[in-house]
């Protein structure tokens, strides 16, 4: 790659991040990143880090796997590139009396030193970064020899999947913009990864959303879901029934609820690996 073609590389990435950015504060996702919390608790759970370990949680939102490892005597560094979901994460930490280091920074570009961490985690964060190459190369490399590496990442076919899907398309995604989802796959897992760790477990889970109704869950994510808001307003008053009926829609395919209510589960994969 040419030098000039590094720098256009560059400064698009700097713009989809500073776009991405912008979404995730124009609403409170911590309304919808608390519903959550059972993914970070059983990742935890997952990773059995000893207590003392020094974890890493990358891209953590509103810090449902901070939390967790922090409950468990983890010593954490909580990080997130938008300042507005730190500070839910540091009123929660503070809540239940819970010492979590809290910073800004970016998965794309890590600003801690090489091996410095026991292990690194990421519940459905990391996997938003638009950068994924780097993301992936950044959470190795920070990562101690022996250390273990957990996330927790939405499939491509999930409810979560086809509605970012869905909101994409409607939205007109940028060309050369990859999936998120991309994340969910073992095949690109398994290409981003194999190599710089000795072991790679995924195991497949699922999350069941419930709400008072599937326009209730509409509503919601359409208030404090910034993507999903962003994408309301992107499409304007002409798009905004088509984009609801096909949210509706995937809701209505995957909700389990016979009785008005929703209850949808989405599957995601829970991957356990230990760098080389």
């Amino acid at each position: 790659m040419t030098a000039t073609a590094l720098a256009i590389d560059d400064a698009v990435y700097a713009k989809w991040n500073h776009k991405l950015n912008r979404s995730w504060s124009s609403a409170d996702y911590a309304k919808i990143g608390v519903t959550l919390q059972i993914v970070g608790e059983a990742m935890a759970e997952t990773a059995n880090f000893k207590p003392g370990s020094k974890v890493l949680d990358v891209a953590a939102g509103n810090g449902n796997a901070s939390l967790a490892l922090a409950r468990r005597f983890c010593e954490v560094t909580s990080t997130d590139y938008v300042e507005a979901m730190l500070d839910k994460g540091r009123a929660r930490a503070a809540a239940e009396d819970l010492e979590i280091d809290f910073e800004i920074a970016n998965a794309q570009n890590l600003h801690f030193a090489d091996n410095m961490f026991d292990g690194v985690a990421s519940t459905f964060g990391v996997m938003f970064a638009p950068n994924q190459e780097a993301a992936a190369s950044e959470i190795v490399r920070v990562c101690k020899p022996g250390g273990k590496i957990v996330l927790a990442n939405w499939t491509p076919e999930s409810f979560v999947g086809r509605v970012c899907a869905t909101i994409g398309r409607h939205m007109g995604a940028s060309s050369g913009f990859k999936s998120p989802q991309n994340w969910g796959r073992e095949d690109w897992l398994r290409q981003h990864f194999d190599e710089l760790c000795s072991s790679f477990l995924i195991t497949r889970k699922h999350y069941k959303f419930r709400y008072h109704s599937p326009q209730h869950y509409l509503d919601f994510f359409r208030t404090h879901y910034g993507l999903c808001r962003q994408a309301f307003a992107c499409v304007g008053p002409l798009g905004e029934a088509a984009l609801a009926d096909d949210i509706l829609s995937i809701v209505d395919a995957f909700n389990t609820a016979v009785d008005g209510t929703m209850c949808a589960p989405s599957d995601y994969v829970e991957i356990v690996m230990i760098k080389a």
